[in-house]
């Protein structure tokens, strides 16, 4: 089994990386900065990485040339946008944008590509959500909507490709430097590996119908 993972290089793209890693998946692993994938995915086997950026046409089209033979696509790369985080009233149309391009369009843009492979495959697609995308949190206007956006574009694919599971996934809060980024207390929450992996490895292993799903609600 093969699965691509965007955003690998730490939190929840990291955790599951390691996790579908030992259960022996061959991985394509993405993330932007090289360095730092390299080493975060150093002694886990049947790995290649591929490090860019999600929102270039040009590593886009290098990971669908590495993810021949895709059973599962991860679309877990996310930026939060503008930080601190600005009300929506002041809010910089230029992040905004480039918070779409990551959030938005470069997983649909690797679902495009992978489909044909997918569909022969029977395979998957997950698309990591937010509570953000439902909730009218202030500040998180932004990066909610991008994510909103994510999520009607999972329930139309859902629809559209009966052949492939899609599932669009809210994690709840997680340790992740994202949420600490955010201005959040990261510490108190759990670490992925302990929350949101094994709701998404029982996704993947009891192939869910195609849906909205929460790690809350997955779990046993």
């Amino acid at each position: 089994m093969k699965a691509l993972i965007t955003g690998a290089s730490r939190g929840l793209g990291l955790a599951l990386a390691g996790a579908l890693a030992r259960e022996g998946w061959e991985l394509v692993l993405d993330a932007r900065g090289g360095p730092e994938l390299e080493k975060a995915v150093a002694g886990l086997d049947g790995v290649r990485t591929v490090a860019g950026d999600v929102a270039d046409p040009a590593h886009r089209a290098a990971l669908i040339d590495a993810a021949d033979g895709l059973d599962l696509l991860v679309n877990n790369a996310s930026t939060l946008g503008a930080t601190p985080l600005p009300a929506l009233a002041a809010y910089p149309l230029e992040e905004l944008t480039r918070a779409f391009a990551v959030n938005t369009i470069g997983p649909l843009a690797l679902i495009q590509g992978l489909l044909p492979v997918l569909r022969e495959r029977r395979g998957a697609i997950v698309n990591i959500s937010s509570d953000a995308a439902t909730e009218p949190y202030e500040g998180w206007g932004g990066y909610g909507a991008t994510k909103a956006a994510l999520e009607q574009l999972s329930n139309v694919l859902a629809a559209e490709e009966p052949g492939v599971a899609v599932w669009w996934v809210d994690p709840g809060e997680m340790r992740t430097g994202m949420l600490a980024a955010a201005g959040e207390d990261a510490e108190a929450a759990p670490r992925p590996e302990d929350v949101a992996v094994p709701a998404l490895l029982r996704l993947v292993a009891e192939r869910l119908p195609s849906g909205r799903y929460t790690a809350s609600g997955l779990a046993r």
